[in-house]
């Protein structure tokens, strides 16, 4: 892609490390324009994540409600998580709904990917479909500190949920469009 659309390529000059977290990375890279100009690009580095459709054999899909600190209110979610350095993603998938729902699923279909924030991060999360779900013996896996509560929507009422703004999480509303794509269209 980068030689399709040289016009358009900017390249790194030099490349600072701002801020090394847990969970992210902050960059501050000098840039050369397609024009020769310069210009600094600051960024956020992601490690990736997955987001689950667990479709209940009833047609309805299981939802999460989680306090988002960054917003300070509780958001209603599919289930998502990050992948661990060297997991494969399906692994991860499988690893989130379990610890986040108790579920398993017997039958699994990668979707895609999108980038949730092109502007600033490198951010990407992979998309499955999830069916078959059984719950596992064990319940819910929450990691040290994750509190949420499990509930199930149907299709309508998920995406009357987006156009009600009850459902504002950007990862959902994209997954929300996959469901209603794959489920009703037949992709």
């Amino acid at each position: 892609m980068k030689d399709q659309h040289a016009h358009l390529y900017e390249q790194q000059i030099d490349s600072t490390q701002m801020f090394d977290g847990k969970l992210l990375e902050v960059r501050l890279d000098r840039v050369r324009l397609p024009d020769g100009s310069e210009a600094t690009r600051e960024y956020v580095v992601h490690q990736g994540a997955v987001v689950v459709i667990p479709l209940l054999d009833s047609g309805e899909l299981i939802f999460e409600r989680q306090y988002r600190y960054p917003l300070q209110r509780t958001l209603l979610e599919l289930p998502a998580g990050k992948i661990d350095p060297g997991e494969e993603i399906l692994q991860t998938a499988k690893r989130e709904l379990l610890e986040e729902t108790g579920y398993r699923a017997d039958e699994w279909r990668y979707l895609g990917v999108m980038h949730p924030c092109v502007g600033y991060s490198n951010e990407r999360i992979e998309i499955f479909l999830a069916r078959g779900l059984q719950l596992d013996a064990g319940g819910q896996q929450l990691d040290h500190g994750e509190l949420l509560d499990v509930f199930n929507l149907s299709l309508d009422d998920a995406v009357q949920a987006v156009r009600d703004g009850e459902i504002t999480d950007a990862k959902t509303i994209t997954t929300l469009f996959w469901a209603e794509k794959v489920l009703r269209c037949g992709w």
